[in-house]
């Protein structure tokens, strides 16, 4: 659909890689466009203009004015990125296992009170 605008618009052609033909004022407003979407610029919005700037040339009545005010103004729109994971700290590599816990015989046996308590 852009391809195809872009060729009717600025009365160039141009493949399906951006090569372009045609008028070097022509040429100038696929530039504009290539390099837009180059920005991460949607081109429907310079597509949008440059239609409207083909139906004021047609209309005598508002050559010689100025048309911005005919002209859409878009919006920036600020997009929430993604926040970066926390990078997890690495543990020191160990190759044996960690020691096993002591039991609760084994921490009775240590302080006597299985022997007292057993019969």
């Amino acid at each position: 659909m852009t391809l195809k605008a872009l060729e009717l618009l600025p009365n160039a052609n141009q493949g399906s890689t951006v090569s372009v033909m045609g008028y070097f004022k022509d040429l100038k407003l696929v530039r504009r466009i290539v390099l837009d979407c180059m920005r991460n610029v949607h081109p429907i919005y310079s597509i949008k203009e440059l239609m409207i700037k083909r139906e004021l040339e047609k209309n005598p009545d508002v050559q010689d004015e100025d048309w911005t005010r005919f002209l859409p103004k878009f919006k920036k729109q600020n997009v929430k990125r993604a926040k970066p994971l926390k990078i997890k700290k690495k543990k020191e590599y160990t190759p044996f296992p960690p020691e096993q816990l002591p039991r609760k015989e084994d921490i009775q046996m240590m302080t006597g009170e299985y022997f007292l308590t057993q019969k």
